[in-house]
Order: structure tokens, then sequence, then C-alpha cells
């Protein structure tokens, strides 16, 4: 559940980082004032908890988490080592999903790289450098095959090599790996191939506090556009508002957010958006200990999300008692779902679902 956070230099990348994290990344007017990655994990907002906590008087609350990884700002040419690319582009490798931040407002006081505002132009810009250097990755694992794959005699090493060759091509013609067809054999192929252009992404369009509230900006339509078209999704985002909400305490966090009309802060939008593009959810299990939301991909079944709590637990699972969380707080807590016959008794095929409030039981 890592996320990096990229972007051309001076995009704003950093300040909405130390929004999201408030672990204080420099924030520079310059390219690559972050040299190493900052890594900062977050709580996914879920206000479910919260309920569940008073209903049962929970002594602790735990939330699911985000790793957010601020990524150096990228530059035309990085695939080639320019700036210090190749070693950002390694940071980029080791993430799940990347969340990458657009400029999309005038500033004559920050500097742009490019000396002028495009956003598309800058998203092509880093998408083609992930794409270069993730040819260079396919070429290189096409020379260490290329002995076994000559003669047909290894079929296995074969079928990759010809799959490698037609991936080449789709590279060469400046397409994310994500965009290319496969069947399930080569899914397995591309997925340890551990490209940089084959990740999900959501785009964060960075916009000026001015324009906080305004339904028509221009910038901001040319990245949905962009999105849409590539099957992303698109955050708008003022990460200078964030990162001082990040900084005020609850009570002056909500007057300012309801003096520009937000009903949610930007930031909570991104990581739950961050949460679902990586295909997760959360269980609940609530008592008076602990209130805690548990991440699971979606489509797990009972036994392995019983697991996440111990392993004992998926070993001697025997069933889940299950009951959906606005169920839960209308019979105020499980034993009035019990009386009213709310509570499902699962077995081993169930397919978890988000909210799942549920308690499991097991014998090892």
């Amino acid at each position: 559940m890592k996320l990096g956070v990229v972007g051309l230099p001076n995009v704003g990348k950093s300040t909405l980082f130390n929004a999201i994290t408030q672990a204080g990344a420099e924030a520079a007017n310059y390219p690559f004032c972050t040299i190493e990655p900052n890594v900062g994990v977050v709580a996914v907002p879920d206000e479910r908890l919260e309920k569940l906590a008073a209903l049962y008087a929970s002594k602790k609350v735990t939330p699911a988490v985000v790793e957010f990884v601020d990524i150096a700002g990228l530059v035309k040419g990085a695939s080639r080592g320019e700036g210090l690319g190749n070693k950002f582009l390694s940071h980029i490798r080791e993430v799940d999903a990347i969340v990458h931040v657009v400029r999309c407002f005038e500033d004559e006081n920050v500097t742009h790289v490019e000396n002028s505002v495009d956003p598309v132009r800058d998203i092509t810009t880093i998408n083609l450098e992930l794409i270069l250097a993730d040819l260079e990755a396919v070429e290189k694992r096409k020379d260490r095959i290329r002995n076994a794959a000559r003669g047909g005699a290894d079929k296995g090493a074969a079928a990759e090599f010809a799959f490698l060759e037609r991936l080449e091509k789709h590279l060469e013609s400046e397409q994310p790996a994500a965009a290319l067809a496969v069947n399930e054999e080569e899914k397995a192929l591309l997925d340890n191939l551990f490209l940089l252009s084959s990740k999900p992404v959501i785009y964060c369009a960075n916009i000026a506090e001015a324009d906080l509230g305004k339904e028509e900006l221009p910038l901001v339509k040319a990245v949905e556009e962009y999105a849409a078209a590539h099957g992303a999704e698109t955050i708008v985002i003022c990460a200078k508002t964030e990162a001082e909400l990040a900084e005020m305490d609850p009570e002056d966090r909500a007057m300012f957010m309801e003096e520009f009309g937000l009903k949610e802060s930007g930031l909570n939008r991104l990581i739950k958006a961050s949460y679902s593009l990586l295909g997760l959810i959360s269980y609940l299990t609530a008592g008076e200990k602990e209130t805690r939301a548990w991440t699971i991909v979606k489509g797990t079944k009972a036994p392995q999300a019983a697991g996440k709590i111990h392993t004992d637990f998926e070993k001697g699972f025997i069933r889940a008692e299950v009951v959906d969380y606005e169920t839960l707080l209308e019979c105020g807590g499980l034993a009035g779902a019990r009386e009213k016959g709310k509570v499902r008794s699962e077995g081993k095929d169930y397919v978890m679902k988000d909210g799942d409030v549920v308690l499991f039981r097991f014998n090892v």
C-alpha cells in the first residue's frame, strides 16, 4: 500500500506531501530540493470508526493506513540520468501506484522548468520518461533470455521473448505498459517486470487558492480529459490550502472549509481515491478494547480476511459472524442485531464487503 507522489519540479509536490503527512519535507522554489524520498504513513479517513468506537466505548481506534512516498521532481531526460533521474525512477519502481501532481496554476514567483504552464505537456513529459525507462528494462530482459528462447527448445522462454517483442513495439509507440491488452499468462509476465508505466495513476491537479470553488478551469479540464482518455481519475486540490488546513485545529479547519464551501478536504478525497485505486476495502472489528479497520484486497474471502488479524484465525477458521455497519448502528450493537436476526453466519466462501463488521469464530 505504497503510493509514489511524482511530478515535475515546482508543481507543488512536496507542499502536498507536507499536507498529507505533516512530515515537514523541505519545499523550496528550486528543482531537486527533495533528494531522498520522504515517507509518510497516513490514516484513511473513515467516519464509521468514530461512530463504532462511541457505540462500544472503545479505548482505542485504529484506522487503515496508506504509505505515501515523496519522490523528487523528474525532468525531461530522467530515463537517461538527467537531473538525478535514474535514482528517482528506481524509487517509483518500489511503489504500488502513482499520484501524479500536475501544476494547474500560474504564479510568476514560482519557476517552471519549461518556463510555461501546460499540464498535458508536463504529464506527457513524465509519462514518456517512465516509458523510456521501461523500454530499457524490456531490452535487458530480452538479452537475458535470448539464447534460451532461440530455436524454441525452451517453450517458456520462447513465449516470453515473443511477448517482450510485442511489449517493446507497444512502448516504442509511446504507449504505457498499462494500456497493453494482455491475457492471464502475459499479465503474469508483465507483473514480473515491475514496469513504471504499468502502475495505476491518479492525476492530482494542483490549483491556485484564488481558483478554489470555481467550476470552469481550462487547465484542470485539460487534465481531466487526458486522464479520462487513459482510464485514470483526477482529483482537484490546492496544495497550499491543504498545507494550511493540516496545521489548523479541528474547529478552525471546519470554519475555513465552510467559508470556502468545502465539504471534505482535498487530502481526504485523495487518500480515499488512492485506497480505492489499489483495489482495497476495509472490514471492521469493534469492541471495548479497540475499534479497528482492517485492510484487504477487494474479493478477499472470509478466512484470508481473518488471517489479517492473526494466522491462527485463518488456520482454524470456523465461520464469520457478519453484520453491515449501518445495520449494526441501527440495532445499537451486536446484541441488538442478533435479537433482530440481522447477524449472518458466513462460511469459507464468503467474499468480504467494505463496511462488514465481523466477529470471527475459530479453533486451533
